[in-house]
């Protein structure tokens, strides 16, 4: 299933519901249960969303290149693993430009095909 971000401020944002649940759960939109079909952001929460959103990025443990020095060869950029910073980038990005403008973002979970 895809989950759709979407605001004013910028361009919308796909993301699998598989990798959106658990942004969401750090915002604290949603909890162990089912994904809500939709949501919103209004921009008097956007601060406190931000904030939660860093504070996860911050806690995360780094990956160091001393981890990726394990063989002669370096590895495909491919077959390493997306981390939090990585993944919650684009919706970290369109939260502080809704923000800034002081629009809300708005979220919709898909069907599956």
């Amino acid at each position: 299933m895809l989950v759709t971000f979407s605001s004013k401020a910028g361009a919308d944002i796909l993301m699998l519901a598989q990798h959106a649940k658990p942004l969401l759960k750090i915002i604290g939109k949603t909890d162990d249960k089912d994904l809500m079909s939709r949501g919103v952001f209004m921009p008097g929460h956007l601060q406190d969303a931000i904030a939660r959103l860093e504070q996860a990025i911050a806690a995360e443990p780094r990956q160091t290149q001393d981890d990726d020095q394990e063989t002669d060869h370096p590895k495909d950029a491919l077959s390493l693993p997306v981390g939090l910073r990585q993944r919650s980038f684009p919706l970290l990005d369109l939260l502080k430009r809704a923000q800034a403008q002081q629009v809300p973002v708005m979220w919709e979970a898909g069907s599956s095909w």
